[in-house]
């Protein structure tokens, strides 16, 4: 690491999360033992949502704006928006599969729909923040795709709408190292992640969704019409459940043969001055992200930060999910790297924050939906959440509804991806899969073993 590197991290904090770092975070709500009841404990209630990140959030408010007066109640093991919800990059993206190459791939004849599904998932997401007041700084500022290496550039496509060569592109934001860009001025926010499931929380609550924190899911079985849903607290009847635990999927094993976890980490800077940030030009406030396999988002949040993330998502043997996996000091410290290198300019400037945080992927790298019997799930986001998670709520209340749906009736929706082998294969097969997709960074040849993952329906998209 260079001593700038190292000096810049020194005061980072650890492990504070930028967005959770406020004293504006709601007070902890009861468990469900503390819990006030609204109806008789022995009466079934008719939604149960077990997670309280974005899918879940979503589930919990969309059943109750789709069937007023309806009984849900929500049980997080934690806290609202304490792992993937309150720890990524903010990017509220319309993209449903996880980029528009992934689903052009995937459902050639749907990409029509699917993206104006998206388009319009996020504009009822934007409808939402404003109807209900949600205080998370929603601007749909947009997206910048960056080239930073010679082959890059065609994969971007000088001929589609938005694209910029490098001297337009570093009028937008200038780095020494962008050689073109493509600006998708409409389909992508940015927004506070912790502050908007926050408010979509009281949101829920104001429609009479109860909310029960530090209340963990032990196991689920059928009764006759009803779900046994043990807790920590005890046993709920429920007439359906929703599953919307990310990467935590053991609850049901044929999720958790689809899923791994894997850990993504993220630095952010002190304030920049007014100086510092004419040094970038970097006025117009959209998100930015790497065209590479391997890539950085990055973006300015409000109080003129630069959040920093991405490119070293991390695989741990035998899917390892551990509070200690969230430091990762060697990560960190290319992140630190990376961030000079785009940004030499900034040289003088410090990190405030550093942290980490388990996402959920599997081989499609966008989310998949199903039920098994009256419990619905949808899991496999692989980072692209925040926007997608209303649009997999929807997906969800639907299948549990069993009426048919242009959502439902989606190749997307229907499908599967294929589930992880077991271990060694499974951690042998990912970091081969890296170690390929940096090397096709590099090159700009996909080698054997991509090629042979993109005939298999799971070609490498980080």
């Amino acid at each position: 690491m260079s001593p700038q590197a190292a000096h810049a991290l020194a005061d980072a904090a650890a492990p504070a999360v930028l967005w959770l770092d406020t004293p504006d975070r709601p007070a902890p709500r009861p468990s469900l033992a503390d819990l006030p009841a609204t109806q008789p404990r022995t009466e079934p209630v008719d939604l149960v949502v077990v997670g309280g990140g974005f899918t879940g959030l979503w589930a919990a408010l969309r059943a109750v704006e789709r069937e007023p007066g309806r009984s849900v109640l929500l049980l997080e093991r934690d806290r609202i928006a304490e792992h993937a919800t309150g720890r990524n990059g903010g990017f509220c993206e319309a993209s449903l599969t996880h980029g528009e190459e992934n689903g052009r791939t995937r459902w050639p004849e749907e990409h029509d729909v699917l993206h104006r599904l998206g388009l319009e998932n996020l504009d009822a997401i934007e409808a939402t923040v404003a109807r209900y007041g949600i205080e998370c700084g929603f601007r749909r500022s947009g997206q910048l795709t960056v080239a930073t290496r010679p082959h890059e550039v065609a994969a971007l496509d000088p001929a589609a709408p938005g694209f910029l060569d490098a001297a337009a592109v570093r009028g937008l934001v200038y780095s020494p190292g962008y050689l073109a860009g493509r600006l998708d001025a409409d389909g992508c926010a940015m927004l506070d992640p912790a502050r908007l499931a926050w408010g979509l929380a009281q949101a829920a609550e104001s429609l009479g969704v109860r909310i029960a924190e530090h209340t963990g899911v032990t196991g689920m079985r059928r009764s006759g019409d009803l779900v046994e849903v043990a807790t920590s607290y005890g046993v709920l009847a429920a007439r359906q459940v929703v599953l919307a635990t990310n990467a935590f999927t053991a609850l049901l094993p044929a999720v958790a043969r689809r899923v791994v976890p894997v850990y993504d980490h993220v630095l952010a800077t002190e304030p920049l001055t007014a100086a510092q940030l004419d040094s970038i030009g970097w006025s117009q406030r959209f998100g930015i992200a790497d065209a590479g396999n391997l890539f950085h988002y990055y973006r300015l949040t409000d109080d003129d930060r630069i959040l920093w993330g991405g490119y070293d998502a991390v695989y741990h043997f035998r899917r390892g999910i551990d509070p200690a996996h969230e430091q990762r000091p060697a990560t960190h410290r290319l992140l630190a790297e990376h961030f000079y290198a785009t940004f030499p300019q900034l040289a003088d400037v410090g990190f405030s924050h550093r942290w980490g945080g388990v996402i959920d992927t599997c081989s499609r790298f966008c989310a998949f939906f199903g039920t098994t019997g009256r419990v619905g799930y949808a899991a496999g986001f692989t980072g692209l959440g925040v926007g997608a998670s209303r649009f997999a709520a929807d997906v969800v209340l639907d299948l549990l509804d069993g009426t048919p749906t242009e959502r439902t009736r989606l190749r997307m929706v229907t499908e599967r991806p294929w589930p992880f082998p077991p271990e060694p294969l499974a951690w042998t097969g990912i970091q081969l899969t890296r170690w390929a997709a940096a090397r096709a960074d590099a090159t700009g040849r996909r080698n054997l073993w991509l090629r042979t993952l993109d005939r298999l329906g799971m070609g490498f998209d980080s």
